[in-house]
């Protein structure tokens, strides 16, 4: 089981990353639910990604 990493300062490595957010440069467009859409970008070969504001409610 992988673990998920949620508190500000958490650093994830890998060799494919996949990230989300809402602004990014050079994304693509994926529907999330109905009108909702947002933004992807794939990070490859020694990738990096930290968490700048963890979350307020974990569902």
């Amino acid at each position: 089981m992988s673990q998920i990493y949620t508190k500000e300062g958490d650093t994830l490595k890998g060799n494919k990353i996949v990230a989300e957010a809402r602004k990014i440069s050079d994304p693509i467009i994926i529907v999330k639910s109905g009108r909702h859409k947002s933004q992807r970008i794939i990070l490859k070969d020694n990738a990096m990604c930290r968490i700048a504001k963890k979350y307020k409610f974990i569902k």
